[in-house]
């Protein structure tokens, strides 16, 4: 199967930058497709869908992260990043990395990280 592990969290004071990376290991069989994505959660709050990437490479990002927070992958090494600048305190969260596949076969799945806690305060 697939493990997933976030890390490059931590604390930064507000208008900061953190590079978040989610390295992946393993392997699935029969796999017709697959998409990375970056999600948020904050105590008390609901889990915040926050940018994909897709296998063709396009990307879409939250509208609350829109020119601030950059997803991309490098596929050789299997990582995918989240470049967050001008950070603000309303991005406080653990963030998590989620890998969803697709085969003809089996039907999808995903598959989620740890988390990181990304912490933004004077």
């Amino acid at each position: 199967q697939v493990q997933l592990v976030e890390s490059g969290g931590g604390l930064v004071q507000p208008g900061g930058s953190l590079r978040l990376s989610c390295a992946a290991s393993g392997s699935i069989l029969d796999i017709d497709n697959m998409a990375l994505a970056w999600y948020r959660q904050a105590p008390g709050k609901q889990r915040e869908w926050v940018a994909t990437i897709g296998s063709g490479g396009s990307t879409a990002h939250a509208d609350s992260v829109k020119g601030r927070f950059t997803i991309s992958r490098v596929t050789a090494n299997n990582t995918m990043y989240l470049q967050m600048n001008s950070l603000k305190p309303e991005d406080t969260a653990v963030y998590y990395c989620k890998l969803t596949t697709h085969s003809r076969h089996r039907g999808s799945s995903d598959y989620w990280g740890q988390g990181t806690q990304v912490t933004v305060s004077s």
